[in-house]
């Protein structure tokens, strides 16, 4: 589990991920950071998948269509800084991925989800550069990625 991509480049190349996983990368979406694109973690991940190992990435970002061969859950919603499920997933915890219906679920008992604080990282360490933090407060009325993380015509149908 990672807060940015930064994190994931990082264990990257520490040689972490030499292992079957879903790598998660939480706080990208529309409110927290204004969803950047992620396509620069799909070199690593398909370096991941060359090596033998089974590699899937999920998050509450998004990606291009183009973004390769890993499996991705992206636009994951409502996003880890509004309390979506992402931000009570813990490094280790298995994650289901229900391609059928579009439903993640995180294998751990529901008595142990329901006790798990939600984490919500500062990411005020994210907002700078490329006009991130020009626009932070427009990110707190923005939409989750399901309704077009959009700031205009809030509560109207």
């Amino acid at each position: 589990v990672f807060e940015d991509q930064f994190e994931l480049h990082a264990a990257f190349k520490a040689d972490e991920l030499n292992k079957d996983c879903v790598v998660v990368v939480r706080f990208q979406g529309p409110s927290a950071i204004g969803m950047p694109e992620l396509h620069s973690l799909t070199p690593p991940l398909a370096v991941l998948q060359d090596r033998g190992y089974k590699v899937a990435l999920v998050t509450d970002g998004r990606m291009s269509g183009a973004s390769g061969k890993v499996p991705a859950a992206i636009h994951v919603t409502p996003e880890a800084l509004k309390g979506g499920l992402l931000a009570k997933v813990n490094t280790g915890d298995m994650i289901e991925l229900d391609t059928a219906t579009g439903v993640m679920s995180v294998l751990v008992s529901d008595e142990e989800l329901a006790s798990r604080e939600v984490k919500v990282t500062d990411v005020a360490n994210h907002q700078i550069g490329m006009g991130r933090e020009m626009f932070a407060a427009v990110r707190t009325t923005l939409t989750g990625a399901e309704q077009g993380a959009c700031s205009l015509f809030l509560g109207q149908d």
